[in-house]
């Protein structure tokens, strides 16, 4: 494509005329109103007998005001980023602290604290059993839930084993069966998980969630904020 610098001194050329020093100007490209200047200066001086090509004209206008609206749209996109930048920090750190509820079996059980998430259930079940294992894949607690309508199911681990004991603090995992016409089948399960941390995208990314003992999740992936 032509450059507006370009279309400057070829039309210049043009009327015999030198195109002004641009150190004088400060600048090196052509701007509106001296191309428009220049566009009635060729009109005034065209040889009646050789008038300008008005295809010629036309696109010299076209050429301009691309590369004008170009740099408009760049500025507009830059001035955009720069306020959907500010907008993802102010929302993460309104996320730090909280809990979040995401899609997985694995959740982390604080000292003291308990282990939390859902079940989604397909259809209604006579019985929605939660299990709860530890890192080595051995039960440590199972949990009746009862008969269920089709829908969301909570549940809540408190930390004590089958045995009466208190669970050390750490990563478990979750599984859920529905019983099925007397078969048991697996059912969807989410884990509430704390928000430590949060990792602005960078480059078009996902803003990242650092969830204390489970590593990070985009934004996304996320069910539901507490």
């Amino acid at each position: 494509m032509t450059s507006t610098t370009d279309i400057n001194a070829t039309s210049y050329a043009g009327l015999g005329l030198s195109p002004r020093s641009e150190t004088t100007k400060g600048r090196t490209e052509l701007g509106q109103k001296e191309f428009f200047e220049l566009m009635v200066a060729q009109l005034k001086h065209q040889d009646p007998l050789k008038p300008l090509d008005s295809n010629e004209f036309l696109g010299q206008v076209a050429q301009f005001t691309t590369v004008s609206g170009i740099q408009e749209m760049q500025k507009s996109f830059a001035d955009l980023a720069a306020t959907l930048g500010s907008s993802q920090a102010l929302q993460a750190s309104t996320l730090v602290g909280r809990e979040v509820l995401v899609p997985g079996s694995a959740g982390y059980l604080a000292e003291a604290g308990t282990l939390g998430g859902a079940v989604q259930v397909a259809d209604s079940t006579r019985a929605l059993t939660v299990t709860v294992h530890d890192a080595n894949g051995q039960v440590v607690r199972q949990m009746g839930l009862g008969a269920r309508a089709a829908g969301e199911v909570e549940f809540n681990w408190d930390g004590i084993t089958d045995a009466g004991k208190r669970a050390a603090p750490g990563v478990y995992s979750v599984s859920a069966t529905v019983d099925a016409d007397g078969q048991k089948v697996a059912a969807e399960t989410a884990v509430l998980a704390r928000v430590e941390s949060v990792t602005l995208g960078r480059g078009g990314s996902e803003m990242q969630l650092n969830l204390t003992g489970l590593g990070s999740v985009g934004l996304g992936g996320v069910r539901q904020i507490l």
